[in-house]
């Protein structure tokens, strides 16, 4: 049987999103016999409302939910910039617990680590760190909005789940003050990052500037987040590399707003007012790209999974369900600035580890 990806568009955010996941209710109800859900959200920074997950989008998330089981919920992320904690308070997360029953605020670069697998820039084996509930959670609900991104053309469902699922420590919490204690090297990299961010952005996302925060960031950062940027062909290798472990269960896209040009935090906003939702995470992103006028075979690690089997990816295998048609709502996204360069993901190397990680699962 084909996979079922619902489409809604219309004119209220919560209303897009219940109707979407009533579309594929036949296909999440199998889904809710768990001890626990985590929503995972996209907080990628905590200055920016346009680069987030909207609040409204997880109370409609959570009242369908309730709507259908009493088991907890765990409302978690965990920040590439700032803190998991400040964004929750910027952002109004912080009612959610007081709002809903058994519902909880989790920063998942604090949680407890569980160790996984990437790829340097010479293709050596890395170790990162992921949250240990990201990684064993039976249900991971990808909520998030579509936006063009800086290295990977766009971020989507699994792009949000692996790369939140993964742990900055920059700083730890000292056991005797509670205040946060970096190391040298991490504090290095909080002030090399609060200069990055300060630059303006027609100067921040020039080829010369990306490319060297493209090493920094990658080579010399402590935080695993950072640790998946090792220039454009491998952060598309890692995000291959980790979706058997960190795909969602369920993807949500809040596309209500939506942002174009130099994503995933300086984009434009795009009024798509539209809503998808699937439990084949692949066909769920897929179908979102193709909406913003990105074929599969320009997004590396989308194209990767399919080759790997990972979902549904080809449009006859995937069955539209809800109350637009997709021609009406496609359209087609202003790239990034950088997005000529991002079209050279492919590379010799990645494609040798790529073959041979086909080859291992037969």
């Amino acid at each position: 049987m084909p996979s079922r990806v619902s489409l809604v568009a219309g004119e209220d955010r919560r209303g897009n999103i219940q109707a979407a996941l009533d579309a594929v209710e036949e296909d999440i109800a199998p889904l809710l016999d768990v001890e626990e859900i985590l929503v995972k959200t996209n907080l990628v920074c905590s200055d920016n409302a346009l680069a987030v997950t909207h609040v409204d989008a997880v109370r409609a998330m959570l009242d369908w939910l309730r709507r259908r089981t009493d088991v907890p919920i765990a409302v978690g992320d965990g920040t590439a910039f700032g803190s998991t904690l400040e964004a929750f308070n910027v952002f109004g997360y912080r009612a959610l617990p007081g709002e809903y029953r058994d519902v909880r605020l989790v920063d998942l670069n604090a949680d407890e680590a569980v160790e996984l697998q990437s790829f340097d820039w010479r293709l050596r084996r890395r170790s990162v760190q992921a949250s240990r509930l990201a990684v064993r959670s039976r249900l991971r609900i990808s909520l998030a909005p579509p936006k063009t991104h800086d290295a990977v053309l766009v971020t989507l469902g699994l792009k949000n789940m692996v790369m939140g699922g993964l742990i900055s420590r920059l700083s730890s919490i000292d056991a005797h003050t509670g205040k946060p204690r970096s190391s040298l090297r991490g504090r290095l990299v909080q002030v090399s990052e609060v200069l990055y961010m300060a630059l303006p952005p027609v100067i921040r996302n020039r080829m010369m500037i990306a490319q060297a925060k493209e090493l920094f960031f990658g080579v010399f950062n402590p935080s695993s987040k950072g640790a998946m940027h090792q220039g454009f062909p491998i952060i598309h290798l890692n995000l291959f590399a980790l979706a058997p472990h960190l795909h969602p269960h369920l993807t949500v896209i809040d596309g209500f707003e939506a942002m174009e040009g130099n994503g995933p935090t300086d984009g434009d906003l795009v009024a798509w007012h539209v809503a998808l939702a699937s439990t084949d995470w692949l066909a769920a992103d897929a179908t979102t790209a193709r909406l913003m006028g990105c074929s599969l075979d320009e997004v590396g690690y989308l194209w990767y999974c399919a080759r790997a089997g990972y979902g549904a990816h080809d449009p006859a295998e995937i069955q539209i369900v809800g109350n637009v048609d997709p021609a009406r709502v496609s359209r087609r996204f202003k790239r990034h600035a950088l997005g000529s360069a991002q079209d050279r993901w492919r590379s010799p190397g990645v494609t040798r580890q790529v073959e041979l990680a086909l080859a291992a699962r037969g």
